[in-house]
This record gives structure tokens, sequence and C-alpha cells, in this order.
């Protein structure tokens, strides 16, 4: 008989849930509300929520909009983003996650407080992520972005070294490009890290690996914008190689269900929940029709 387990660990992040609420009850009013980028790295839930109302913009669109009302995503924005709202008279929902908002003040804290001259800021990130643009923009743009160790020519070696990572890089990975920057920078310079990647995101490593290795065959449904997506994917993947990366149901190869007795379907912290469920309505539909014929 087929089992079909949806982990338990997989869904909305906490900033995440708290975003898409947030966007509901605004919606439930009736009045126009526009979010500034994708509210969450998932194309299906914001095709949902395209249907409910929102109305998603870029950022050269927000600059030239005027008396309404903006929701702010969970990754966070620069302080650039707030300064145009005061000029236009933008009404902000600001859904930015505390953890996010907590590490913007910490970046903001030490770039003003230190010596622009002898000091340079490390953001361990993905290069034009919406959460690294948020973190490099309360440094003015002067903090350098390292997502490899391959990019490390970027840094002095030459200069006192502070470091922070975005919330949803794996926590293996900055330890990593932390001792890589160590080695590069000169012994005679302070290197400082600070310990930012989200718990979250870190601790559903080991448990999705366990799950992967749980069943026979993995869908791993995610947007692949998801920076946590692809971390947690390739965490499956190694586990156990007969995982595949979906975005949703159409996507699924169903020959790869033939013979198997144990599915799983696991997702990313950008992954809704009624989403993993009709994957695994799809595959049964499908199995139930191939016993019928």
């Amino acid at each position: 008989m087929l089992k079909i387990e949806i982990d338990e660990q997989s869904g909305f992040c906490f900033g995440v849930t708290t975003a898409i609420q947030k966007a509901e009850e605004e919606l439930a009013k009736g009045e126009p509300l526009y979010c500034l980028g994708d509210i969450v790295h998932n194309g299906k839930e914001c095709e949902r929520l395209k249907r409910m109302g929102l109305i998603t913009i870029n950022h050269a669109a927000f600059a030239q909009l005027h008396n309404a009302k903006v929701l702010l995503r969970a990754h966070g924005e620069p302080p650039e983003t707030y300064e145009i709202a005061r000029r236009n008279n933008l009404h902000l929902i600001d859904a930015t996650c505390p953890v996010v908002l907590k590490l913007q003040q910490r970046i903001k804290k030490k770039w003003q407080e230190s010596e622009k001259e002898n000091r340079q800021i490390i953001i361990h990130g993905q290069a034009g992520h919406a959460e690294v643009l948020g973190l490099v923009g309360q440094t003015r743009g002067e903090a350098i972005v390292i997502e490899e160790a391959q990019q490390l020519d970027r840094i002095s070696p030459d200069k006192d070294t502070y470091i922070y990572s975005q919330t949803t890089k794996s926590l293996d990975g900055y330890t990593r490009i932390v001792e890589a920057i160590r080695e590069r920078v000169s012994t005679t310079c302070k290197v400082e890290y600070f310990d930012t990647v989200c718990r979250r995101v870190s601790n559903r490593m080991s448990g999705i690996s366990k799950f992967a290795g749980e069943h026979q065959l993995v869908f791993f449904v995610s947007g692949r914008k998801s920076s946590n997506g692809k971390i947690l994917f390739d965490k499956c993947k190694s586990t156990n190689p007969n995982t595949y990366h979906i975005e949703g149901p159409q996507e699924i190869d169903f020959t790869l269900t033939n013979g198997v007795e144990s599915i799983g379907i696991c997702g990313a912290t950008s992954t809704p929940k009624w989403l993993m469920e009709d994957c695994r309505q799809a595959i049964l539909n499908y199995n139930n029709k191939k016993d019928e014929e």
C-alpha cells in the first residue's frame, strides 16, 4: 500500500506567516494593497494572493507611487525605501521579519561606530537577494557581499573585518566562509563574525535530512527563486538521490511513483502547506486512476 507523508516541519517560517497574515487582513478591508516585490519566493502563493487583490510592484514603480498602502515583505528593505515612502505619502504595512530587522540594526550600528578607513563589513549571502539588498543598504552600499570562497579577492587583507550572514544561509557554509576570510585577513587585523543564521532554517537541516532518508522517493516543493529552498533541497538530495525539486503538482513526473511504496513530500520555509497537500492529492489521484485501469 502506498504511503505518502508530508514533512510536519516544512512550510512557512514565522516571518513569512506573519507577512501573509498581514496581507490577508488588509485585503479583507477591500482597499487597494501593493506589495514591494514578491511577498514570498513561491509563485503559487503569489498567484493566490494576486487573486485576492494583492498588487505586486517593483522598486521603480514604488518610487512613482503616491498616497497608497504598501506592504513590505519579511525580507526587509534598505533605508532608502522608507525615505521614498515619506516623500510620497505612502502608508507602509511593515512585515519585516524580527530576525532580519535585528540583523539590519546590528549591521547599521557597527557601520556607524567604526572608522570607515580601517574596517570592512562582509555579508555572506546571495548578491541581489531581497534580504541582502536590505542589509547592504544599512551601510549605504559599502558592505561587501560574499557567497563563495572564490570571491574572497574582493576583501582587503589589511582591514579590520566584521562578518555577518544572510539569515537563510547554511550554518555550515557560513562557518567555512568565516574560516576562509580569517586565513585571508592579516593577523594584525581584527576579525569578528556574528552568528546571524536563523535557527528556524539551520535547525531544519538535520530534520529534513532524516525525513528524506525515510522514504524511497522524495518530492521537494519550493519556488526556484528561494535561497532557503536551494539549501534544503541540496541537503535532501545529498541524503536521498531519489529527490526531485518541483514547484507544484504540474511538475510531478508520476511515472517515478510506479512501484514505490513510500513517498515523502517536503519543502522550504517559503512553501505553503496547501501546496504540499495539493502535490500529495495529485499523486493519490494518479495512483487511484492507475488501479482502476
